[in-house]
């Protein structure tokens, strides 16, 4: 039988695979972005979206828990329209995602090495490499050294947000003029889409919890306080991370007027000014390699996702755990979103920032859907009482379910009136 202490570091595992997914283009890109335009006005909707989110990807670390199998199957069990549904609503944005993701990617590796190609070529290259990766299944030696990586990503970027504190203008941080700003709120919409990452992302956090504990026996699996704990304090760090991009955009670019490039290599090279202006170049060329990881592991852990999601909801349509079914699946489903991804970065990727806001706020548009399908999950599908979220939990996620369709609505009504 295993310790406490293993089944708390086991059950941290999700978690940390969702911080490290999270600490992406909702954090390196739209959180210095809001830092950058807004100071820290915004700091207060990055807080209240981190809280309205949550109930979503918590629900899938419940229900994988106690069923041991993945939201799909909850889906599924609600009747086949839910899955159709998540389907429908994820099949158009998967491929501008690991767009957006792999343009990340390319301009930090253009900002480091020099623009020797073009940046939807190189992140071309990038989402043909995470293939590969996947592919020959070496995906488990990168995780372990990004890590290390972001684990150096993280106490560089605290250290950098707190020597960049004393040039914040404090006084910004009570600015609501924002809110009347039909552009503002454009913005907002496009912040809270991958903030700390997209809604759909639930569904690989509960196959990640699934595998976790797949091989331990009854006696030796984490308990639903240690699992829910290790979740929880992953969530908040990952919302900790993005209030720091925020300060650093607001100390260092917003106090100097600096806008945010719209091509991915020159915002890159900001972002890695953020480091440097604080920490010097020394560090701050450390703290960009491992940034360049983070988001090179994103890519990855998204590319398989995705992939994961299809091929699992086809291979589940029949009874039976058969493997090569599931292989079969997967690789469709993996070169299908890769070659869209890549058409969608030669054909959309014309300014980073437009088209970063564009696959933001698509995601944020399907949000209030999959956050419905979790909620029905964990209170109408086969579970154990004791895991079902109590009734703060479930209000807290109607709440949010409400207030993302209304504010899905005003943006339609925005961008179409």
């Amino acid at each position: 039988m295993i310790s406490h202490r293993q089944r708390i570091w086991r059950a941290i595992g999700p978690g940390l695979l969702f911080s490290g997914a999270a600490v992406g283009v909702s954090h390196l890109v739209q959180s210095t972005r809001a830092g950058a335009m807004f100071g820290l006005a915004l700091i207060g909707v990055i807080i209240v979206i981190n809280i309205l989110k949550y109930p979503a990807f918590r629900f899938g670390v419940d229900y994988a828990h106690a069923t041991r199998r993945s939201l799909l199957h909850g889906y599924r069990e609600l009747g086949p329209w839910a899955l159709i549904v998540f389907l429908i609503a994820i099949a158009p944005i998967a491929p501008i995602v690991l767009a957006a993701t792999s343009a990340t990617t390319a301009g930090i590796i253009a900002a480091l090495a020099g623009p020797s190609l073009p940046i939807p070529t190189l992140a071309a290259l990038v989402l043909a490499g995470a293939t590969a990766i996947l592919m020959i299944g070496g995906y488990t030696w990168l995780d372990r050294i990004n890590r290390v990586l972001l684990a150096f990503l993280i106490v560089s970027t605290l250290a950098a947000t707190a020597m960049v504190l004393p040039r914040v203008e404090w006084g910004t941080l009570t600015d609501i003029g924002w809110a009347a700003d039909p552009l503002a709120l454009l913005f907002i919409v496009a912040l809270a889409g991958f903030m700390p990452n997209p809604v759909d992302a639930s569904v690989p956090v509960s196959i990640w919890t699934v595998e976790a504990e797949k091989d331990a026996a009854d006696a030796d699996r984490s308990t639903f306080s240690e699992m829910r704990a290790g979740f929880a304090w992953s969530f908040a760090l990952s919302a900790v991370l993005a209030l720091c991009f925020c300060i650093m955009g607001a100390g260092v670019m917003h106090s100097d007027a600096v806008a945010p490039a719209s091509n991915a290599a020159e915002f890159a090279a900001q972002i890695i000014s953020l480091y440097s202006t604080t920490l010097g170049p020394q560090a701050a060329f450390v703290a960009s390699i491992a940034a360049l990881s983070v988001m090179a592991s994103t890519v990855i852990a998204a590319t398989d996702a995705y992939a994961r999601s299809f091929a699992e909801a086809y291979a589940d349509r029949e009874p039976g755990d058969d493997a090569g079914r599931f292989r079969k699946a997967y690789l469709v489903a993996i070169l299908a979103e890769v070659g869209l991804a890549i058409a969608a970065l030669y054909v959309l990727l014309s300014d980073f920032g437009v088209f970063i806001d564009f696959v933001t706020s698509a995601s944020f548009l399907i949000a209030p859907v999959i956050a419905l399908l979790n909620h029905l999950v964990v209170t109408r599908c086969a579970m154990a009482e004791d895991a079902r979220p109590g009734s703060a939990m479930r209000l807290l996620s109607i709440a949010a379910i409400v207030i993302t369709t209304m504010l899905a609505l005003a943006y339609l009504a925005l961008r179409l009136g």
